[in-house]
């Protein structure tokens, strides 16, 4: 189990890091920040410029988090919050939950994998065990401190949301 967790956490945090790094250098076959900030403009994540900023700074924070196993709780909150807000701009803009149609199923996907860890905490291999830090599991029950995890990032999501639902309200709808 913990070989499955640790590969789990490291799965997680290179996806991470990638789109981090799309985003802020162009690896990967990403965009760069210039391109980065358009699109994020166009997913109503206003002002785009800060948004790509902060998006970037929370892939990156949670890959390393993650990787480690170091702080795994925060990790998993930032990695869910981060790609709810991601899957939900998706879906809003191509009006499609499917990566295929352009939806947000692909970061909603990730949100839930790191929602997992929550539940489950970061195993034996992690930075976290090593330096003898408790897991969150250890105060509640792995269900209650994965909800814990999950309810924070979803209130810590919430106002990115709140914000992005108003912009795409305010931008005018493309009619073929």
């Amino acid at each position: 189990m913990d070989i499955g967790l640790l590969a789990l956490r490291l799965l997680i945090a290179a996806v991470l890091f990638a789109h981090a790094t799309q985003k802020a250098f162009g690896w990967f076959s990403g965009p760069g920040l210039a391109k980065a900030e358009s699109q994020f403009a166009m997913l109503g994540q206003e002002p785009a410029a800060v948004k790509v900023r902060l998006a970037i700074t929370c892939e990156l924070s949670a890959a390393i988090l993650l990787a480690l196993g170091l702080a795994t709780p925060l990790g998993a909150i930032i990695a869910t919050a981060t790609m709810l807000v991601a899957g939900y701009s998706l879906i809003t803009l191509n009006k499609s939950f499917w990566a295929a149609a352009g939806g947000g199923e692909y970061p909603i996907v990730l949100a839930a994998l790191a929602g997992v860890i929550a539940f489950t905490g970061p195993g034996a291999y992690a930075v976290d065990e090593a330096i003898g830090v408790l897991p969150l599991t250890a105060f509640a029950g792995g269900g209650v401190a994965g909800l814990i995890v999950v309810v924070t990032a979803a209130v810590a999501a919430a106002p990115v949301i709140l914000s992005t639902r108003r912009s795409r309200a305010k931008q005018p709808t493309s009619s073929s």
